[in-house]
């Protein structure tokens, strides 16, 4: 057999991927899950008009390189010039393409312990050291997450606001004012995937050509719209033109720009997806209080659940409600792992979490 000529660092890295996918465990386990409450799409799907224009697209042809007309939609939405923006392949892909850019063997990154893996993934691609920092009262702090990098001399420090696992968030402005401690060279890497579900205020004011910052939304989330991979970042334009040296140029699918651009025009949809968002969060949350354990205050489109115990107790309650048929995941790091993790759904898709859950918990007790 001829010799597979990996380099050294591809060769030292894990055969791993940081989400093990529902469609996995479901061959696995042989059927389908009753509840798909784990990865924090979108149930209520996306715009109807986003639907049409991605029906409606001519999938001969590949997407524009530069996805021009949403970049000029998304610039009009946020009251900015396109060169201030970049699309891209979900945040996922964009954070790899930001690692790329920054990160190369040895360079120093800072992220919380327990945030978001998928970042972690990429810097140990291009071996990167990862600095991890503990939550502060389940949430991100960024005072803890700027004097690490200070202390390590880091090219970027990520911060999730709204949080993924927790729920958790910090007002746009207190981010603003703790941007004063952030270190001269070290760039923040501001997920804000979950924005959109998140209470006024909640977002960035400061400029979007400020330098010290990218910030990374998403289409996934409240605009339903996950299994088409479209994220974009907003910057200053010689961060944004830095993208061009390094991104997939058509991995932007046609149908995918078109059903963004759709939907980032169609606001009235997105105003009753995130009603019915705040009204499935009370449901989980009034789920979880009748059953005894405590939901945490959430601005995404997820309730965390405290199971009121340790992180063994959580994974036990976890893998019974998956032997249920109820696919939800939880934090993976103390003590935030005493959770876990319930998507918003349908009401049927609750109606079935609402059943599960109590034998979940007996048999956890049990166990």
């Amino acid at each position: 057999m001829t010799h597979i000529r990996l380099t050294p660092l591809a060769q030292s890295l894990p055969a791993t991927v940081p989400f093990v996918g529902p469609e996995t465990q479901e061959r696995s386990r042989g059927r389908p899950f009753a509840a798909r409450l784990g990865a924090n799409e979108n149930v209520f799907g996306p715009s109807p008009r986003a639907i049409a224009a991605m029906a409606e697209t001519g999938h001969w042809m590949y997407g524009d390189p530069e996805s021009h007309t949403l970049r000029m939609a998304l610039a009009a939405h946020h009251g900015t010039t396109p060169d201030h923006i970049i699309v891209g392949e979900g945040i996922d892909g964009l954070l790899g393409y930001l690692v790329r850019l920054f990160v190369g063997p040895g360079d120093a990154v800072v992220t919380s312990d327990g945030a978001y893996p998928t970042f972690n993934y990429h810097v140990a691609g291009y071996g990167g050291t990862l600095h991890k920092v503990p939550y502060v009262d389940d949430h991100e702090d960024p005072a803890t997450l700027f004097a690490k990098a200070a202390e390590v001399d880091a090219k970027l420090v990520y911060l999730a606001n709204p949080d993924n696992p927790m729920g958790s968030w910090h007002t746009g402005a207190d981010l603003a004012a703790a941007m004063a401690s952030l270190p001269e060279g070290t760039l923040l890497v501001l997920d804000e995937a979950y924005v959109d579900t998140a209470p006024d205020g909640t977002a960035l004011r400061l400029p979007l050509d400020d330098p010290r910052i990218i910030r990374f939304r998403t289409f996934s989330k409240a605009y339903g719209m996950a299994g088409a991979r479209v994220g974009y970042g907003m910057g200053h334009p010689d961060l944004i033109s830095a993208f061009h040296k390094v991104r997939n140029h058509f991995g932007m699918n046609r149908a995918a720009q078109a059903g963004a651009e759709a939907a980032l025009a169609d606001q009235s949809y997105l105003s009753q997806v995130l009603e019915k968002i705040a009204h499935s969060q009370n449901q989980i949350a009034q789920i979880a209080i009748d059953n005894g354990l405590s939901p945490l205050p959430s601005a995404a489109n997820f309730v965390t659940i405290d199971c009121g115990a340790d992180g063994a107790f959580a994974k036990a309650v976890l893998d019974e409600l998956v032997a249920r048929g109820i696919f939800v995941r939880m934090p993976f790091v103390a003590p935030q792992n005493r959770c876990i993790r319930i998507s918003c759904g349908t009401p049927s898709d609750l109606a079935a979490f609402a059943a599960a859950l109590p034998g979940a918990l007996e048999a956890a007790k049990k166990g």
